[in-house]
């Protein structure tokens, strides 16, 4: 073998030597396992829809498109409900009354065309114990009183949901909030882990 070909040769295998003392013990580190959550897991999962309507929808299901008020209403009982520390079910619930009772809209005294003092996304009264006309206006407040007479409810969490809502609501119409409990299960679902 002549010498230039032996020095090259010499020299090729001398940098894969030095190149792998310098580089094993970075590329021995970065071969260790890493133990961090998949993908997946860092992005929060969707609330399961069983969860969220376990009974199936009961009737004809309305739909109706959200403006920006009504989406920061949904928000806002979606904030109330985990801060009273309440599963998802609970949510559905509150926002399938609320888009009975007000379409989400966070309605203040109506004049003739309101029922009663009834006020709020949920259509609470004054006169009824529900709170002040600038509580029941106040999404958070309205919620948290919504959701402490659900709480008070045996078995709320098994009902269905306009039994649920009817319980708490007392309402003429009982069985009108059936119709919104696929469009509260997907606003939930689009919305809890937000």
């Amino acid at each position: 073998m002549n010498s230039i070909l032996r020095k090259s040769i010499l020299g090729v295998a001398g940098l894969a030597f030095t190149g792998g003392v310098f580089a094993g013990p970075i590329a021995a580190h970065a071969a260790e396992p890493v133990h961090a959550a998949p993908a997946a897991a860092v992005q929060a999962a969707k609330p399961d829809m069983a969860k969220l309507i376990p009974h199936g929808v009961q009737g004809a299901q309305s739909k109706i498109n959200l403006n920006g008020e009504q989406v920061d209403n949904t928000k806002a009982i979606i904030a109330a409900t985990k801060k009273a520390g309440l599963p998802e079910r609970a949510a559905v619930i509150s926002i399938a009354t609320s888009l009975q009772e007000s379409k989400l809209e966070n309605l203040g005294h109506l004049g003739d065309a309101n029922d009663h003092d009834s006020l709020g996304l949920f259509q609470q009264r004054p006169s009824s114990g529900w709170g002040s006309p600038e509580q029941i206006t106040d999404p958070e407040y309205a919620t948290t009183a919504f959701l402490k007479g659900l709480k008070q409810v045996d078995g709320w969490q098994d009902m269905p949901l306009t039994k649920a809502a009817q319980t708490v609501q007392v309402s003429a119409y009982p069985d009108a909030y059936a119709q919104w409990e696929q469009q509260a299960a997907d606003l939930v679902a689009q919305y809890w882990n937000n």
